[in-house]
């Protein structure tokens, strides 16, 4: 029987991704959906409401706020956060 190979990561998405490129997106669509949903729950909005002030549906909101990634594209979480009024800056840095 082989010893299990340990290897370390940056972050979560580096291990689970395929490729930088995937682990890049991931790791903004992320960021992106927490800020979202950290500016649902500061404003104590019901799913609902959350859902109406942002463009969405109900069931979109509680995707979101489950942490379903998968069900989000960049462009759709920068129209959310769009719809509630914030600007989405990206900026770029040297790969570590």
């Amino acid at each position: 029987m082989s010893e299990l190979e340990m290897r370390e990561f940056a972050n979560v998405w580096d291990a689970i991704a395929d490729t930088p490129e995937e682990a890049a997106n991931l790791s903004l669509r992320s960021d992106l959906m927490d800020e979202i949903e950290a500016i649902i729950k500061t404003n104590g909005w019901t799913q609902k409401e959350a859902a109406k002030r942002c463009g969405v549906t109900q069931p979109r909101i509680n995707d979101l706020l489950r942490g379903r990634i998968a069900r989000f594209s960049l462009d759709a979480l920068v129209n959310i956060a769009s719809a509630l009024g914030r600007k989405v800056r990206v900026s770029l840095e040297d790969a570590a």
